[in-house]
């Protein structure tokens, strides 16, 4: 039987202005990695906070491993784990002390924190660095030691917000392998991430919100096969046109399973079975048109696909600022 640890219901958030959250409503199985997906300002943070107590909803419901966060937070908080998207580690202590420190406020005795971190430096590979300073560490040790500091008080599931933003692609794996062997130790972990090859390889389940609202839910494969078939790309010249533009889209609704193309900038894409019996006959539309292409690819549905048949729109990683430093009571030596 499949226990449901985070059921979040009908969730609304309401800013002077703008309604951030708008009825959101899903669940996250005991045991699984569950991705949470959307452009910058979709609603992917003010959820996740609200969730993990640290913000009150305008309406809806809450419940993490059965309780509700609005009446039962110190409950909560308890049972959960927070990786924000600045990293809260205090550079002036050692990655040791930051560790007892986290778990001590968590309310661990001095003994068992002090062997909870042990494990925590071994997990992390951060045994050889544990008596260093934080501050000398480099970007991806700081966020290993912070992703720690969440799992100190060993909580059932843990949060992590955007947790490999700004890392070298080489940290990034390393940081997906540390993540896999968390969960297959029980760990529940819920994801927000802006990289999409990060949710395809990680998560069990994900679900994309734009505009505070869950647009679609599902696993990778169930999320790529409804695109319907393979996807025929068009690349079209440096600074064509956007007539251009509409006008290669409609050659290539002409081959869409479902009628229409999608455009992004200069390219133009659709889905439709057994496309590589197609590209001939594309070739020719385009070629018959004048159309002025400069790629032409044939390739299986990616999550960067559904992202845009969803949102209308691509991930933009690059608007993304890389993790910042807590530099909230540091403290001078």
């Amino acid at each position: 039987m499949v226990t449901v640890l985070i059921d979040v219901q009908s969730l609304v958030k309401v800013f002077p202005g703008v309604r951030a959250v708008d009825d959101v409503t899903f669940g996250v199985a005991e045991g699984e990695i569950f991705g949470f997906l959307g452009p910058n300002g979709a609603g992917k943070t003010t959820t996740i906070r609200i969730i993990v107590t640290l913000l009150r909803a305008t309406s809806g419901t809450v419940i993490v491993d059965g309780m509700d966060v609005t009446k039962r937070p110190e409950e909560v908080r308890k049972r959960i784990g927070y990786a924000a998207q600045f990293i809260g580690i205090d550079d002036d202590l050692t990655a040791r002390e930051n560790l007892v420190m986290q778990a001590r406020l968590h309310g661990v005795d001095r003994q068992a924190a002090e062997r909870r971190t042990a494990e925590l430096l071994e997990l992390f590979q951060l045994g050889d660095a544990a008596d260093r300073r934080a501050g000398t560490f480099s970007g991806g040790m700081r966020r290993r030691l912070d992703l720690g500091q969440a799992l100190t008080h060993d909580p059932r599931v843990v949060f992590l917000d955007e947790p490999t933003t700004g890392l070298d692609p080489q940290t990034r794996h390393a940081l997906w392998d540390y993540l896999r062997d968390l969960n297959r130790r029980g760990v529940t972990i819920f994801l927000t991430t802006q990289y999409l090859e990060e949710a395809d390889a990680l998560a069990g389940r994900l679900a994309i919100i734009d505009h505070g609202a869950i647009v679609v839910t599902g696993t990778p494969a169930e999320l790529k096969a409804g695109l319907g078939g393979d996807a025929i790309i068009v690349t079209l010249a440096d600074g064509v046109l956007p007539a251009e533009v509409e006008r290669a889209a409609g050659v290539l609704s002409r081959f869409s399973d479902s009628g229409t193309a999608r455009t992004h900038e200069r390219t133009v894409r659709v889905f439709t079975a057994d496309g590589s019996a197609r590209l001939a006959e594309v070739v020719r539309a385009l070629d018959a048109e004048r159309v002025a292409v400069t790629r032409l690819e044939l390739s299986e549905p990616t999550l960067d696909d559904v992202f845009l048949r969803h949102t209308g729109g691509r991930m933009r990683v690059e608007e993304v600022k890389p993790p910042s430093r807590m530099l909230i009571g540091r403290r001078r030596r």
